[in-house]
């Protein structure tokens, strides 16, 4: 279900995301986190920082539906984010919670 983003009122179709990919804000959130504490890359296209959009669960393989819950045992998930262009439309994925270590 589309959800409307209070910041900046950008139409979000998909409801697995829980962050606006225009402005940053969480779902119901007023205003939008503060990005100077988040690792936000360059784009490799155009330069221009990437927006986070959200942490994405892949699930790899095929259901075991026969079973159940004892069978997602053996399936690898994984959690990565997702950082989008606003300029070219890139999308790039990142191991989750990963922020960049400054030498």
């Amino acid at each position: 279900m589309p959800w409307q983003c209070q910041h900046c009122n950008t139409t979000i179709e998909d409801d697995d995301f829980e962050v606006c990919w225009n402005c940053n804000s969480a779902q119901g959130a007023l205003v939008p986190e503060n990005a100077s504490d988040q690792f936000l890359p360059d784009c490799l296209r155009c330069k221009k920082k990437l927006s986070f959009i959200g942490t994405k669960n892949f699930h790899e393989g095929t259901r075991w539906g026969i079973l159940g819950d004892i069978g997602e045992f053996f399936i690898n998930k994984e959690n990565l984010d997702m950082y989008a262009c606003k300029s070219c439309g890139k999308v790039e994925f990142f191991i989750a919670g990963f922020t960049e270590r400054q030498s």
